[in-house]
């Protein structure tokens, strides 16, 4: 049985880094770097989720741009309306929107509300973590035969 995303937040804990649309794409970089952490949920008034920034985000930028971020903000590279989760998703659920999408990162949103984010890395942890505790059942179980 797969863990649903509430029971992977309590354990990882619930901590959302945010950036505004209006934040320079440099500051945004800077919190990435400072959180060593790869995607910022970008919020607007009252916490709304209006996008997603991601390191993939600002190295395309930088592909197709080169050194030229002076004046960009947020809003120039984010991803407006990025797929969500609730905190009833299964971690399968996750895995399979990540897979689709090819995203790493998905915001939990529950009544409208930022609630967290889910990592890929959130995921597969909590996936083996399952598979070693199955494991482990399955040899005291044969050992007990």
């Amino acid at each position: 049985m797969s863990m649903r995303v509430e029971a992977i937040l309590k354990l990882k804990g619930a901590d959302v880094f945010t950036v505004s649309p209006d934040a320079s794409v440099a500051e945004a970089a800077g919190l990435l770097r400072s959180k060593n952490i790869g995607a910022l949920v970008v919020t607007g008034p009252a916490a709304a989720v209006l996008g997603i920034l991601s390191e993939r985000d600002i190295v395309r930028s930088y592909a197709e741009r080169g050194l030229h971020f002076d004046g960009l903000r947020v809003r120039d590279l984010m991803t407006s309306d990025p797929v969500t989760c609730s905190l009833t998703d299964s971690g399968d659920e996750l895995m399979d929107q990540m897979t689709q999408h090819r995203i790493r990162h998905i915001p939990v949103v529950e009544e409208g509300a930022l609630r967290g984010m889910i990592s890929l890395a959130d995921v597969v942890k909590h996936r083996l973590d399952s598979c070693l505790v199955e494991t482990d059942q399955l040899r005291q179980y044969i050992a007990t035969a």
